[in-house]
């Protein structure tokens, strides 16, 4: 496996994203809420067209970020409307949030059969919708959960608590004394949990991996968690493909339910053997949809 030892500075380098001020306006994301719940999905992307276009012209750092992946995704300097494109998948994928409970999508499920009646984590990343699993859990009558730093966009998530309010159970907040305890009761009564595990907050180890012809930093912390918590993983990744069009892909990555027969080297080879998996799955799915990738900030150092 090609894998660089932690590094405290790569890690403190990927927490970027949490120092930087969150762009836009409470007021303005309150209203976007409400005007979509009221006039529809097809009347609010028409307005969020024009909220994409004021970002993309004055989000300079965010736009730098995105330029530089695309480049590396596609080999080639990217293209002005494929590098709005990328600002507004992020704003349609963002605005869907508010109508996932309703059955407006056409979502195609590739590795539904993996699932059984245990609980499985679920590894994703700022891929595309992570929202997009409850239209599997929906499909297949499953309880879903979603395990995250509640920090990451908390303006956006109050807008949505505000109008779904039933959901904020569904939440589990990492780092609070209760997650752990949270998260096993919820595996073990068959849910499906997710969690983002493509950035990190800074104070966790890291291992620098190949990624788009580059190393990046990838955190071990929530492959430590799965570890922890003798949990299934799957990787998972819900692609928008336009309109109301999702795919959501589900492949194996690690089953750490025995690792109480290996030494500490050998769960440490295991958990950084599926980090380095994880990255290569992401690598690939960035690849197959390049206007999928949510990381607005200098995700290489």
């Amino acid at each position: 496996m090609s894998a660089a030892p932690s590094d405290p500075h790569a890690a403190r380098a990927g927490a970027e994203w949490t120092q930087r001020a969150e762009r836009g306006s409470a007021v303005l994301i309150r209203f976007i809420v409400w005007f979509a719940r009221r006039a529809g999905r097809g009347p609010a992307r028409a307005l969020l067209r024009v909220v994409t276009a004021y970002f993309f012209l004055f989000a300079g750092a965010a736009r730098r970020a995105s330029h530089d992946y695309l480049a590396r995704c596609l080999g080639r300097a990217p293209t002005l409307a494929e590098r709005y494109r990328h600002f507004f998948a992020f704003a349609a994928v963002t605005l869907d949030r508010v109508f996932f409970l309703e059955e407006l999508f056409e979502i195609d499920v590739q590795g539904a059969e993996l699932f059984d009646e245990r609980g499985v984590l679920l590894m994703g990343a700022h891929l595309g919708s992570f929202e997009a699993m409850r239209g599997l859990g929906r499909v297949h009558a499953r309880d879903v959960a979603m395990a995250m730093y509640e920090e990451n966009a908390r303006k956006v998530q109050s807008a949505l608590a505000a109008v779904a309010p039933e959901r904020v159970d569904d939440v589990i907040a990492l780092g609070r004394l209760d997650a752990m305890l949270r998260l096993t009761e919820r595996l073990e009564a068959g849910a499906l949990v997710g969690v983002l595990a493509d950035r990190t907050l800074g104070d966790e180890p890291v291992l620098e991996l190949p990624f788009l012809g580059r190393p990046a930093p990838f955190p071990t912390g929530p492959m430590r968690m799965a570890a922890a918590l003798r949990a299934r993983v799957l990787f998972m990744t819900g692609l928008y493909r336009g309109g109301k069009r999702y795919e959501v892909h589900f492949e194996p990555l690690a089953d750490f339910g025995s690792l109480e027969k290996l030494s500490r080297a050998e769960r440490e080879e295991r958990v950084n053997a599926a980090v380095a998996d994880y990255a290569r799955r992401l690598e690939h799915y960035c690849r197959a949809a390049p206007d999928n990738f949510f990381n607005f900030y200098a995700f290489w150092k």
